[in-house]
């Protein structure tokens, strides 16, 4: 099998649950890491194996559309480090993407965040990782940033209110 990219914007950074050759940290042009999926919700890593394709097929199903992007390292070069990264993405079209909620208010967001629970664990968890992992890496993701400050803000006593 030839080497593959994929880009990691959740729980692939820390959790990828399979072993890869490279990591790059970087990013993709005219798209954003949001919270708009109802079920749970940067890194590239390089595939050499089957096994690992197969394991993420299972693990991504949730996303309707695997897309092929560039991933640029620096902002203001024309030119990818790696092309046709791919991407596994949640469309806004709810007939192919059942799990696609749409944008909320942050507050509503939060509420949401820190009620559910999926598969994998409280979503709360998820996101605290999520940021965890990009602060570790240097990435600064003002979205991901502001809600989990927000979920941190929730109590049990605020949702008996």
């Amino acid at each position: 099998m030839a080497e593959m990219w994929v880009f990691g914007y959740g729980s692939l950074i820390w959790n990828p649950g399979f072993a890869y050759d490279a990591r790059l940290v970087g990013f993709v042009r005219d798209y954003r890491r949001v919270f708009y999926q109802g079920n749970r919700p940067l890194a590239a890593r390089q595939l050499l194996r089957r096994f690992e394709l197969q394991y993420l097929e299972v693990r991504e199903k949730q996303y309707d559309e695997k897309i092929y992007l560039d991933l640029y390292t620096d902002p203001s070069p024309k030119t990818p480090v790696v092309k046709n990264v791919m991407v596994y993405f949640a469309t806004t079209n709810k007939e192919s993407n059942v799990n696609y909620l749409g944008p909320a208010p942050l507050e509503e967001m939060a509420r949401q965040i820190y009620l559910a629970v999926g598969p994998s664990g409280p979503n709360k968890e998820y996101l605290f990782k999520l940021e965890g992992a990009l602060n570790k890496l240097g990435v600064e993701d003002p979205h991901v940033q502001e809600l989990a400050n927000s979920v941190r803000g929730y109590s049990d006593n605020q949702l008996s209110h």
